[in-house]
């Protein structure tokens, strides 16, 4: 039976997870959980992790790998049964998202139902009294965001050095972000005989270099060709000037067999602008980016898993870590100045052997882009139409006139931002203004997408250097 224990005369045969080493109540939560097969990533990954190995994965988003590094961790700790010390961790779990360390936590409690096994969140964009006050007695396996990490541990109201076990999970995008100095940094502080799993989908040579200096002879495991797209997913081009778009896209969503759908945008102003001139146009849609609260963005993905909203617009803040069921198709409004990044996004669908459709909207100015796309994924988009040879369609002009204001819930002075206490208004990075001017050179420029102030005594700076951006 798969993912069951078989027996043959004397012999005791092992199968499914149990053969990889996952045993009693741990092993009766997983199939109950329905992770009775392992997958590849799980194979490959979770023995040397029982024996104590360290380990450099390359995997896709979707492929297993929460599981291939939280049930060998959940088994050791389950085996202590030793009392937590005050403001520790015995697992860290870093992640470059909120919304996948979420998800990630969620996997964990399913896999530990019934094992009295603690977790916690540490992340940006809710309260940070909270966060105190949850790893206050200690827990288990802390999963975090650096940018929020760093600012508990500077202020010591976490303590590493008891953490044995440390998961750097999407390690590029953590690189894409900024974060590698605070990973870094957050590394040093943990035990010095932790056992280390870092998990990326690509390699680049900045990862290579950070896996040489964090991982101590490492088991590599690769289940899948880098930045490749799932064979299920099929892909098409549209092409359309940026004023044909909004058209083409309304026409494309009338049709029922676009049920659940994620539309990416490259940025958080073009996010909102999509956003609502999709509710001009008749549809209901939910927007998640980095100006949205934690809260306003996990209600968002909520309704959109439940189906109360069918169309979700989004950064690449979702395009890893989100696992949707059943979402149909995937629209790239916009191309990602990224090329890697269009993989992550159009994995959204076509997960777990599930077909899915992913379609690009290209106007002539993101021609390179589609080309380094192209390289990427090793093949030619098939073109599903051409729209260049018509005319752009005429706005309404009441919405010429309509002014435009983005959503930023985070700005809202009835509200918190990033857990501090409602105060008056800001410029979004903590600083005052008066009238119209900022209370400082240089205040009105734009910071990197989702960046936070540094706050703190800097006398009690974490390895003595101010974090980078933060968490979008």
């Amino acid at each position: 039976m798969t993912g069951s224990n078989t027996v043959t005369g004397n012999t005791a045969e092992l199968t499914g997870f149990a053969a990889l080493g996952i045993t009693g109540a741990l092993l009766k939560a997983t199939h109950g959980a329905g992770f009775t097969e392992p997958k590849p990533i799980q194979t490959q990954a979770i023995p040397p992790q029982m024996e104590g190995r360290d380990i450099f994965g390359i995997a896709q988003t979707g492929s297993g790998k929460t599981a291939a590094f939280a049930l060998p961790i959940l088994s050791k700790i389950i085996a202590l049964g030793t009392k937590r010390r005050a403001k520790t961790t015995r697992a860290l779990i870093l992640a470059p998202t909120r919304e996948l360390a979420v998800q990630i936590e969620d996997t964990i409690k399913i896999l530990a139902k019934g094992a009295h096994v603690s977790t916690a969140l540490v992340l940006g964009g809710v309260s940070r009294f909270n966060q105190v006050k949850k790893v206050a007695p200690g827990v288990d396996i802390l999963i975090a965001t650096p940018g929020r990490l760093t600012d508990l541990v500077r202020e010591g109201d976490l303590i590493l050095s008891d953490t044995k076990w440390l998961v750097l999970d999407e390690g590029d995008r953590m690189l894409d972000m900024g974060f590698i100095n605070d990973v870094k940094r957050i590394a040093k502080a943990t035990a010095p005989d932790r056992q280390t799993v870092l998990f990326s989908a690509t390699m680049p040579n900045e990862i290579a270099e950070l896996a040489k200096g964090l991982l101590k002879n490492p088991i590599r495991v690769e289940v899948a060709p880098q930045s490749t797209a799932a064979a299920e997913i099929v892909q098409g081009v549209v092409f359309a000037r940026t004023k044909q778009k909004r058209q083409v896209l309304s026409t494309m969503l009338a049709d029922a067999a676009m049920k659940s759908v994620i539309i990416f945008s490259r940025t958080k102003h073009g996010a909102d602008r999509v956003t609502k001139d999709l509710e001009r146009d008749g549809f209901k849609a939910a927007v998640i980016h980095g100006n949205k609260s934690q809260n306003a963005r996990q209600k968002a993905l909520n309704d959109f898993r439940e189906g109360s909203v069918r169309i979700l617009v989004a950064t690449d803040i979702a395009a890893r870590g989100i696992d949707v069921p059943g979402i149909s198709h995937v629209v790239n409004f916009d191309l990602p100045d990224e090329a890697e990044s269009y993989v992550h996004r159009i994995g959204r669908t076509g997960r777990n052997g599930m077909e899915g459709i992913a379609i690009t909207l290209c106007d002539p100015s993101e021609n390179s882009k589609l080309r380094q796309v192209e390289r990427i994924i090793r093949s030619k988009l098939p073109i599903v139409a051409d729209h260049l040879g018509s005319p752009d369609p005429v706005r309404n002009p009441a919405e010429k006139n309509e002014r435009f204001e983005p959503a930023n819930d985070r700005n809202d002075r009835n509200g918190r931002r990033d857990g501090r206490r409602p105060g008056g208004q800001n410029n979004g990075f903590g600083k005052k203004r008066f009238g119209d001017k900022p209370a400082f050179a240089g205040a009105g420029e734009r910071k990197p997408e989702g960046a936070k102030p540094f706050k703190g005594n800097n006398k009690r700076r974490f390895g003595g250097k101010r974090p980078a951006a933060r968490a979008a």
